[in-house]
């Protein structure tokens, strides 16, 4: 697992000409994105092209956050050197918390060094483990050569996700397309959604935070929890050490947005926001969110470990 160092946030974000505010304003678009997927994981471009699709679209400080790794933020930070924009090294852990799939979000200024890069190994190890599992639950719904063919969709050696199987399931006819791969065999609770191998919320909370991170809770408005689930989730996260939230991520709605940013203001929580881009054309595009409503949390880019302009 390489580990990731020689750039940190401040010093890419020192040659972006455009100040970001101090507090959260409504109706105001933030030329941002903090949680988004490259070839990496099972984003669709490199990071290079990620990079260079940001700028295209006017973004000026970004996130690289792919699934449990870090492996492409060393050219995701070259690219951004030379396309002006400030970029946060990061990656997207899965965890679970009471039996449920959580996402947690790191924003790492200085890469992963100790406790992350450690995890880091633990996760690329349970990825590995866990695609294996999905395969053999595939081939008893149909899918002959599940491993095989869910690799030749990644099209190179990183460990498979679920969006592997689900263009395996869609090549194969087995469903017609994408969405419906999720729904019947791959989404949550389904025969492919394989939580075991992943580490507690807290545990995972702890790797970022011991290696001077910014932990943020990644959209909890998608776990399909009641806003009393969802208030008890964030105050096991707070526990943790959590620092931050997103309060938008894609598109969602207005009034439950509103809803979680008091609960984040009440709470003491930072705000962070980002598209969840895995690839052009799909529900979302870099920079491209729900409106953020006025809210006295502080936006994620006054934490002080950010270091962000």
């Amino acid at each position: 697992m390489p580990i990731v160092t020689s750039t940190t946030a401040a010093a890419v974000s020192a040659t972006v000409a455009d100040p970001l505010p101090d507090s959260l304003d409504a109706d105001r678009r933030y030329p941002l994105d903090f949680h988004m997927h490259s070839t990496a994981s099972d984003g669709a471009l490199s990071p290079t092209q990620l990079v260079a699709l940001c700028a295209e679209r006017g973004l000026r400080h970004i996130a690289l956050t792919d699934h449990d790794t870090m492996d492409g933020v060393a050219e995701a930070q070259a690219a951004a050197r030379r396309a002006g924009i400030g970029l946060l090294p990061g990656c997207e852990l899965s965890t679970r918390w009471q039996g449920i799939g959580i996402h947690l979000v790191a924003l790492m200024p200085d890469g992963a060094r100790g406790a992350l890069a450690e995890g880091l190994v633990h996760q690329r190890r349970a990825r590995i483990e866990r695609a294996g599992v999905i395969a053999q639950r595939l081939e008893k719904a149909g899918l002959t050569d599940a491993l095989a063919k869910a690799r030749a969709q990644a099209g190179s050696e990183r460990p498979l996700g679920r969006p592997d199987f689900a263009r395996a399931l869609v090549a194969d006819g087995l469903v017609k397309d994408f969405p419906e791969a999720f729904k019947r065999y791959l989404g949550s609770g389904k025969k492919g959604d394989v939580k075991a191998q992943w580490p507690e919320l807290g545990e995972a909370v702890g790797w970022v935070v011991a290696d001077g991170g910014v932990a943020v809770l990644a959209h909890p408005l998608r776990y399909g929890l009641t806003r009393r689930k969802r208030g008890q989730l964030i105050d096991r996260f707070v526990e943790a050490g959590g620092q931050a939230v997103e309060l938008v991520s894609g598109q969602q709605n207005p009034d439950t947005t509103r809803d979680l940013a008091g609960q984040l203001a009440t709470l003491g929580l930072y705000a962070s926001m980002g598209s969840d881009f895995h690839f052009p054309g799909g529900h979302a595009a870099p920079g491209s969110m729900s409106a953020v409503p006025r809210t006295a949390a502080p936006p994620i880019w006054q934490h002080p470990r950010l270091r962000l302009v």
